[in-house]
C-alpha cells in the first residue's frame, strides 16, 4: 500500500489506497436538448424540405400537380402552429405578426403567388424553431448545473453516520467528505487534510489546500483525502445555488427589450390588418367593382408583407454568424450577433481566459555553491516529482522533458501535508515543497556545507532578482532540497494565452475603453497577467456575484459590456452582461450554453474581430431596413394613389428581396473578416 501526499500551498491530496472515482462525480451529465427534438424543428425542416423540393420542379417547368402539393405541405407544416397560437392570441384580443404573415401567405397564394406565400412560411418556421432551441438550452444550463451539487451528503450522528439527502442538511451539521466526493454544502472543515478543485466556483486554476477552518464550497470535488466539513449555510443558500439564481434572473433582465419588440409587432400587425380591409373596403362604398377591389387589398398585402423587411435583418446577421464561424467562432443565435456588435465596454475572466488554466515553470534558479546548473535542478525535481500526479508535479517534469533531461527512478516517493514529495534519488533525499518565507529567505541566501553543518548568509541583490519577483508576480515558488541543504527553487505561473495582449489592445480601440479584468484568484496573479496585458482595472478574489456585481455596476453607468469567461463560476457573468462570449476548449458546459458566442478554437484575436464583424453586419442591417422601408413604402403609395399592376407589385416586392439579401451575403465574404486578423497575435 502506498501513500500519497500532495501539498504547494493550492493542494493537498491524500491517498492510502487507489481511489476511482466515478465518472459522475467528476462531471455533471450533460442535459443537452437535441434540434430535432423540438417540436417547432421538426415542423420547420419539413417545410424547409418541401418548399425546397416543390421550388425545384416549379423552376424546371413541371405541371402543377407535380409541385402544387408539395407547397400545401410546406404551407401546412410550416404555417399550422403559429397559426393555431395566432387564434389564441385572438381569443386574447392580441395579434402577432406570425398570424399576419400567415393572412399574408394566404393571401398571396389566394391570387396565385404561391411561392411567395411559402417563402413566408418557411421563413418564420424558422424562426420559431430558432427561439424555441434557444430557450430549451438556457434551460439545460441551468439543470446542468443544479446537477454539480450532489444530492446525497453523509452526516455525521451520535451514533455513527447516515446518508441523507442534502436539502434535509441544517446549519451546524458535520459531514464526512470521503476521497473523490462531492462536497454536498456550503461550510468550514474542521477535520482532516485534502485539496478541493473549486475552479467552478472560484476559477482557480488549480486545486485548493483545505484543512481545519478552511472554507469549502457545495458542488466541489474533494481531492485524495477525507475531511469532515460543518455546514455553515442551509443548501438552498450555497453558492451554487446563488449561481442558478443569478443565471436565472439575469436571463429575466432582457425581458423588457422582448416586451418592447412585441408591442411593436402588434402595432405594425394590427396596421397592415386595418389598412388591408380599408384597401378592399373603402373602394366598394364608392362603388368599386369587388374584383378590382379584391386585387387592390391583396396586392397591398404582397407590398406590405414584411419579407424584405424579414432579410434586411437575417441575411446579414446570419452571413456573419457563417463568417465567424469559419474562423472558429461559434455565435448562436442573429440576436446574439447583432448585440455582440453594440458593446461598448469589456470584462474579461482571467483563468482560462486570458491564461491557459495550467502551471509552467518560468523560471529555474540553483543557488550559488549548489554544485547544479538550471538543467540539472529541473531534472532533479523532476526526478523527485514523476510519481506524483498534482499540476505542479507535471509542470516540473514536463519542464524536463521539453529540455531533454534525464529524468531518473525514484524510490520511496511520499509527501507529507504541508510539506510537499519528498523521493530518494541516487542514494539522497529529495524533497520538493512550496517555499515558506524561512525557505525562501534560505533559498535565496548563499549556502555552504561544512561537514553536516549547513549555514546560510544573508541574501544580497543579485540574488533575489530571479524567483522573488517571480513570485511578488503571483507565481508559486518550490524549493528544492537534498538531504536537508537548499539546492534552489522552481517558480511557476499559469501560462499567459498567445495574443492575450494583442486581444485586450484591440478591444480597447474597439470600445475606447480598456477591459476590465475580473478573476476569482489572488491580486498578485491578477496583477502579473494585469502587467502582461495592459490592463488597469483589475478586480480580484471574486466570487461569481462579486463579478456579476461588477459587470451591473459597468451596466448602470450607461456601459454595455462583452463579459468574456469560460468557467461555471462565469456564468452569472455572463448571463448579466449586455453580451458574453465563452472559450471553448475548457469552457464549462454552463459557460458555453450561457454565453452568446464561443471561440471554439480558444483564439483570443477572434473576440475582438467577431465584435467588428458585427459592427459590420449591424451597419448592413440598417443599410437593408432603409432599402426595404423604401421599397415598401414607395410601391403602397403607388398601390394606394395610382394605380400599381399586380405584375409590377410582385417584381417591386420580390426585387427589393432579393437586392437586401444580397446586400447582406456580402459579409460571408473572406474580406470581412479580414480587417480582424490585424490583431491576431501569434499562435501556440
Amino acid at each position: 500500500m502506498s501513500l500519497h501526499v500532495f501539498l504547494y500551498g493550492a493542494g493537498v491530496s491524500t491517498t492510502l489506497t487507489p481511489v476511482r472515482v466515478p465518472p459522475t462525480a467528476q462531471q455533471a451529465p450533460r442535459r443537452r436538448t437535441r434540434v430535432l427534438a423540438l417540436a417547432e424543428a421538426r415542423w420547420a425542416l419539413a417545410s424547409t424540405v418541401a418548399f425546397l423540393l416543390g421550388l425545384a420542379l416549379d423552376l424546371s417547368g413541371m405541371p402543377w400537380w407535380a409541385y402544387g402539393p408539395l407547397y400545401a405541405v410546406a404551407y401546412a407544416t410550416g404555417g399550422w402552429e403559429p397559426a393555431l397560437e395566432g387564434l389564441k392570441a385572438l381569443r386574447e384580443r392580441t395579434l402577432d405578426v406570425d398570424l399576419l404573415m400567415i393572412v399574408a401567405a394566404l393571401g398571396a397564394a389566394a391570387i396565385g403567388q404561391v411561392l411567395d406565400g411559402a417563402l413566408l412560411i418557411v421563413i418564420f418556421a424558422t424562426s420559431g424553431a430558432l427561439e424555441a432551441l434557444a430557450t430549451a438550452r438556457t434551460a439545460d444550463s441551468v439543470r446542468g448545473l443544479l446537477d454539480l451539487a450532489p444530492t446525497m451528503a453523509t452526516r455525521v450522528t451520535h451514533d455513527g453516520e447516515e446518508t441523507v439527502p442534502t436539502a434535509e442538511l441544517a446549519v451546524g451539521d458535520v459531514l464526512v467528505v470521503r476521497p473523490g466526493e462531492r462536497i454536498g454544502a456550503d461550510g468550514v472543515v474542521v477535520d482532516g487534510a485534502s485539496e478541493a478543485d473549486q475552479a467552478t466556483i472560484t476559477g482557480e486554476p488549480l486545486p485548493v489546500a483545505k484543512g481545519p477552518g478552511d472554507e469549502v464550497f457545495a458542488g466541489t470535488l474533494n481531492g485524495t483525502g477525507a475531511l469532515r466539513v460543518r455546514v455553515g449555510r442551509d443548501p438552498a443558500d450555497s453558492v451554487i445555488a446563488r449561481i442558478v439564481t443569478l443565471v436565472e434572473e439575469a436571463s429575466r433582465t432582457k425581458a423588457p427589450t422582448q416586451l418592447f419588440i412585441e408591442k411593436v409587432e402588434q402595432r405594425y400587425a394590427v396596421g397592415i390588418v386595418a389598412a388591408t380591409l380599408a384597401v378592399f373596403g373603402v373602394p366598394l362604398l364608392f362603388g368599386a367593382d369587388l374584383t378590382d377591389a379584391l386585387l387592390r387589398a391583396m396586392t397591398f398585402m404582397i407590398v406590405a408583407s414584411p419579407c424584405a423587411v424579414v432579410l434586411a435583418t437575417m441575411p446579414p446577421l446570419l452571413s456573419a454568424i457563417a463568417n465567424a464561424g469559419r474562423h472558429g467562432v461559434l455565435v448562436k443565435s442573429a440576436v446574439a450577433m447583432e448585440r455582440l456588435g453594440e458593446v461598448d465596454a469589456v470584462a474579461l475572466d482571467k483563468t482560462g481566459t486570458l491564461t491557459e488554466g495550467a502551471p509552467e515553470v518560468t523560471a529555474v534558479r540553483p543557488l550559488p555553491g549548489a554544485a547544479l546548473d538550471e538543467d540539472g535542478l529541473l531534472a532533479l525535481a523532476a526526478s523527485a516529482e514523476h510519481p506524483s500526479e498534482h499540476p505542479l508535479a507535471r509542470a516540473i517534469v514536463g519542464a524536463a522533458r521539453a529540455r531533454g533531461l534525464r529524468i531518473e527512478n525514484a524510490t520511496d516517493f511520499v509527501a507529507v501535508p504541508g510539506r510537499g514529495v519528498t523521493a530518494v534519488v541516487h542514494g539522497r533525499v529529495i524533497e520538493v515543497g512550496r517555499a515558506t518565507e524561512a525557505g525562501r529567505r534560505i533559498a535565496f541566501g548563499r549556502a555552504t556545507e561544512t561537514g553536516r553543518r549547513t549555514e546560510f548568509c544573508r541574501p544580497g541583490p543579485e540574488d533575489i532578482s530571479g524567483p522573488a519577483d517571480a513570485l511578488a508576480g503571483g507565481d508559486t515558488v518550490v524549493l528544492v532540497t537534498r538531504d536537508g541543504v537548499p539546492l534552489g527553487t522552481l517558480a511557476l505561473a499559469d501560462r499567459l494565452r498567445p495574443g492575450a495582449a494583442a486581444m485586450t489592445a484591440a478591444l480597447t480601440a474597439l470600445t475606447g475603453t480598456a477591459p476590465a479584468l475580473l478573476t476569482g484568484d489572488n491580486a498578485r496573479a491578477a496583477a502579473r497577467v494585469a502587467e502582461a496585458t495592459g490592463l488597469t482595472d483589475v478586480r480580484a478574489d471574486l466570487l461569481p456575484e462579486g463579478k456579476v456585481k461588477a459587470v451591473r455596476e459597468l451596466q448602470d453607468a450607461g456601459r454595455k459590456v462583452l463579459f468574456v469567461g469560460d468557467g461555471v463560476n462565469d456564468a452569472p457573468a455572463l448571463a448579466a452582461a449586455h453580451s458574453g462570449v465563452a472559450m471553448g476548449r475548457a469552457g464549462s458546459d454552463l459557460a458555453l450554453e450561457t454565453a452568446d458566442a464561443v471561440v471554439v478554437r480558444d483564439e483570443l484575436a477572434t473576440v475582438a474581430a467577431v465584435v467588428r464583424l458585427s459592427r459590420t453586419a449591424r451597419r448592413l442591417v440598417v443599410q437593408n431596413l432603409v432599402i426595404a422601408g423604401t421599397f415598401i413604402t414607395g410601391l403602397v403609395l403607388w398601390d394606394l394613389l395610382g394605380h400599381l399592376p399586380l405584375p409590377l407589385g410582385v417584381a417591386g416586392h420580390e426585387g427589393s428581396t432579393v437586392l437586401v439579401g444580397l446586400n447582406g451575403l456580402r459579409l460571408l465574404r473572406e474580406s470581412a473578416w479580414r480587417p480582424g486578423t490585424a490583431a491576431r497575435g501569434p499562435r501556440g
